[in-house]
């Protein structure tokens, strides 16, 4: 635990003394913002709309503005994952210090989960962050938390599935460049692969729609907790991690 833990503590330390952190929390806050803006404001004029005309009309927030808002998040969360986790080992092999972590008292396993949560705990300060738009929603008006919880946790595990995909190519390269373009390729394909599922057979489609790494996320938005999708989030995170670690031993029998 003790190696686990200076893996991290190196690695979480390295995003805040480069510009990395601040730029991709920063873009991260300004994209969201403009997505919250555009649906707040829609959200005040179909309220002050429905009051005008006297309609007994439910306006709920959960379903209008909050759960469009999170929808947002997870795509916008595809093109941030990239840049977190494309330094994760191949910044270690372009500067030669993959070799030395390899040499010392440390196994792959404890490599692989130090870099892992050292991206992972940022993601979630990076995710956390979003929560700054919804006190405002749960200041003035009268959302559920519970589904909004639910979509966090939803979040929480895409993230988890998309970091342990980045680091394990970042694994494969020394080039960050090519380690964020890889990422976000796979990416892509995972979030657009379900989208072929209507032009497919019966069974191929079922399977390219299970595959979808965002469809499992829909559930999760709309307040449902499926075990379904828990399932698929966390093997697709322990599968990446094993990847990784099988990526480090080759490393390692190359050496």
């Amino acid at each position: 635990m003790r190696n686990i833990l200076s893996i991290f503590r190196r690695d979480f330390r390295s995003y805040f003394t480069s510009p990395v952190a601040y730029v991709v929390i920063g873009l991260f806050l300004l994209v969201s913002g403009i997505f919250y803006y555009l649906l707040f404001s829609s959200f005040m004029q179909y309220s002050y709309a429905a009051m005008m005309q006297q309609q007994d009309v439910p306006v709920n927030v959960n379903l209008m503005m909050i759960r469009p808002f999170l929808l947002n998040i997870s795509v916008i969360v595809l093109f941030m994952i990239p840049m977190l986790t494309m330094r994760a080992f191949s910044e270690d092999k372009k500067n030669g210090t993959i070799e030395l972590l390899l040499t010392v008292p440390l196994n792959n396993w404890q490599i692989v989960i130090g870099k892992f949560l050292a991206s992972y705990i940022f993601y979630v300060i990076m995710l956390g962050s979003t929560a700054l738009f919804l006190i405002f929603l749960f200041w003035w008006g009268n959302p559920e938390p519970l589904p909004v919880l639910i979509a966090y946790i939803g979040l929480l595990l895409l993230g988890a599935a998309l970091i342990a995909a980045g680091n394990f190519i970042s694994s494969l390269t020394e080039n960050q460049i090519v380690a964020a373009v890889g990422t976000f390729g796979l990416t892509m394909f995972l979030w657009i692969v379900g989208f072929s599922a209507d032009f497919t057979g019966r069974i191929l489609g079922k399977v390219l729609e299970y595959l979808s790494i965002v469809t499992h996320f829909e559930d999760f938005s709309k307040g449902i907790f499926d075990t379904s999708h828990l399932v698929f989030y966390v093997s697709f995170t322990f599968l990446m991690l094993y990847l990784t670690y099988q990526s480090i031993e080759s490393s390692r029998w190359r050496d």
